[in-house]
């Protein structure tokens, strides 16, 4: 694996990194629920599950799925229907407003281990993680050229890139956590999110 290749993939991962998502969405809830330490239990679940899909890609399973088109357009379409399920709640939630107050988000969330078990749970199920593995990754694989580290390179790169993103975030969501719980800012936050998920799942249904 060439400098030129990992610049490539670097290009596309930031670009999938920087689009908001269900990750960035679990991330807030739980900042703004219960602080920085929720945030930041949250970034380590969703690592762990970067972690889990990159590892199992890396090992052959997202080139095996690359290579049988029914199956591979069969994910792509449950990805689609995912992402539009998604979207659509996010604008219902925008619509109606009814967001719980600050205090009763914190009584929900009874400990650490849930903000790690959401982290980890959108991600694990998350679209957008699961095309990237199965059908960018192995575009930048070459059969008896790529060695399995330098797969787990690519991998791993991912839940990096995307563990330093959402810190970034985190650290500027403590900086304007006040004005974040605002019920209209709220309504904006799902409205913007709901809008970026349909759009992403219509890309994903327009891929040939």
């Amino acid at each position: 694996m060439t400098w030129s290749v990992y610049g490539s993939y670097l290009a596309v991962v930031i670009l999938v990194v920087l689009a908001p998502g269900p990750d960035t969405m679990v991330m807030l809830k739980n900042a703004l629920a219960r602080g920085g330490r929720g945030g930041l239990l949250a970034i380590l679940g969703i690592a762990a599950g970067n972690l889990v899909q990159g590892t199992a890609a890396a090992l052959g399973l997202g080139a095996l799925i690359a290579h049988s088109q029914p199956l591979f357009h069969t994910l792509r379409w449950l990805g689609v229907a995912y992402l539009c399920y998604l979207g659509v709640q996010a604008l219902r939630g925008a619509w109606r407003g009814n967001h719980p107050t600050p205090d009763e988000a914190s009584r929900g969330h009874a400990g650490g281990f849930r903000s790690w078990r959401e982290g980890f749970l959108s991600n694990v199920t998350n679209p957008k993680v699961l095309v990237l593995y199965l059908s960018v990754l192995p575009q930048f694989l070459t059969p008896g050229v790529t060695t399995t580290l330098d797969a787990l390179v690519l991998a791993y790169t991912v839940a990096v890139l995307g563990g330093v993103w959402l810190l970034l975030m985190l650290l500027f969501v403590h900086r304007v956590r006040a004005w974040l719980r605002r019920r209209t800012v709220r309504r904006a936050l799902d409205a913007v999110t709901g809008t970026a998920l349909l759009g992403f799942g219509a890309a994903l249904a327009a891929e040939s």
